[in-house]
C-alpha cells in the first residue's frame, strides 16, 4: 500500500509541476497540498488516499508473506 501511495504522490507532484510550468502557476497550490498531506500523514498515520484505495479493494492481503 505504501508503494502505491508513494507512486500516486510522485505522479501528482510531477503532473502539477508540469501544469504549473505550461499552464498556470496556481497549480503549485496542488503541489503544496500533496506535500502537506505527506507531511501530516507521517505524524498522524492518516492518509485519505489510503482510505480511498482500500474502499476500491486495492491492497488486499492476497499475497501476504
Amino acid at each position: 500500500m505504501e508503494m502505491i501511495i508513494r507512486r500516486f504522490a510522485g505522479i501528482f507532484i510531477l503532473a502539477s509541476l508540469a501544469l504549473a510550468h505550461y499552464h498556470s502557476p496556481y497549480w503549485l497550490w496542488f503541489t503544496a497540498f500533496v506535500g502537506f498531506n505527506l507531511l501530516q500523514s507521517s505524524f498522524t498515520r492518516f492518509c485519505p488516499l489510503e482510505l480511498i484505495l482500500r474502499k476500491l479493494g486495492v491492497g488486499g492481503s492476497c499475497c501476504a508473506k
